[in-house]
């Protein structure tokens, strides 16, 4: 149950509700019979009640099974995980959320590591710190995508991917994330880290999945697509400068072919030469201004996350 500590600090929060009703677990599932119960099961035995389950039209029961639970089942708009998740929260009445896959990998009561930091942050990341249960591609792939994000968003997460994160409902409440599939984990992260708000994180536990993945392989490049993506929409101007700076490949290619034909027969290609400058000094340009871009985007991230928290101490 949950400790004297925090049951104290939720109802503040909460102006006085129960730690029931401050928050709402929020499981997307498809197909998920293996282990729904069990998860719903161990969320009701930390004494949380508030339990959504937006079911993608599952075709082995998962939903009665949810029902059966005593658990509330809707059924999700649109297909993939992210139109699940955007679905269950518009039904969301807490003060916070926890979106919770429900194969039975993340352990529920990690959810109070996450609430006792609650108050600092507007998302705290439960990180997956067993890895052992992750396949190892899987785990390349994860490390890839976060390395990615970090890097465009200004960020130091160690896992944006974790299905098991815990939201301030009003920050998300009715946000279209423009997000498909399994991206809407980076598409969250990635809107509250432009908007200047705080991500935070706790170490989970990890478990071994109950029933059969969805997520392929094709999934991860999609997901770095889409953070890509979302970079070109949160800030544009870096991302057209690292890719003007890809020119410096073909400028250095070019260049070096020109040093060594003339090396080597003393045959001296002016075009080549004209045009290898050109593209290795655009590409230069634009390299220089893509890391100018990003310190910049950092700044005013700095700069807005004071801003906020002069704002919330007034």
């Amino acid at each position: 149950m949950i400790s004297t500590k925090t049951y104290k600090f939720l109802s503040k929060v909460d102006n006085g509700m129960g730690f029931e009703e401050v928050v709402t677990f929020l499981i997307p599932t498809l197909n998920e019979r293996d282990g729904i119960g069990l998860v719903i099961d161990e969320i009701k035995s930390l004494g949380f009640n508030k339990i959504i389950v937006v079911d993608g039209y599952s075709t082995d029961g998962t939903a009665e099974i949810a029902k059966e639970k005593g658990a509330k089942v809707i059924y999700q708009q649109g297909k993939g995980k992210a139109s699940a998740v955007m679905t269950g929260l518009k039904h969301v009445d807490t003060p916070y959320v926890a979106v919770i896959d429900g194969d039975h990998t993340y352990n529920p009561a990690d959810v109070i590591k996450a609430l006792k930091i609650m108050e600092d942050y507007d998302e705290v990341i439960v990180v997956r710190g067993n890895r052992k249960n992750i396949p190892l591609l899987n785990r390349f792939g994860n490390w890839v995508i976060t390395k990615t994000f970090n890097l465009l968003f200004g960020t130091g997460l160690k896992d944006v991917l974790s299905g098991f994160y815990v939201l301030r409902t009003y920050e998300v409440k009715g946000v279209n994330f423009e997000a498909e599939g399994f991206s809407i984990e980076v598409a969250i992260s990635a809107y509250l880290a432009s908007h200047s708000k705080r991500i935070g994180e706790v170490i989970g536990n990890y478990r071994a999945r109950k029933g059969e993945s969805k997520l392929k392989k094709v999934h991860g490049l999609k997901i770095l697509f889409d953070t890509i993506l979302l970079a070109a929409k949160y800030n544009p101007v870096f991302l057209i400068f690292v890719i003007g700076s890809v020119l410096l490949l073909p400028g250095i290619a070019i260049l070096s072919y020109v040093a060594l034909d003339y090396l080597a027969y003393r045959v001296f290609h002016f075009v080549l030469v004209f045009v290898g400058f050109s593209l290795f000094n655009v590409g230069l340009i634009s390299l220089l201004l893509s890391v100018l871009a990003l310190y910049l985007k950092r700044l005013e991230y700095r700069l807005n996350e004071k801003i906020e928290g002069l704002k919330r101490n007034v």
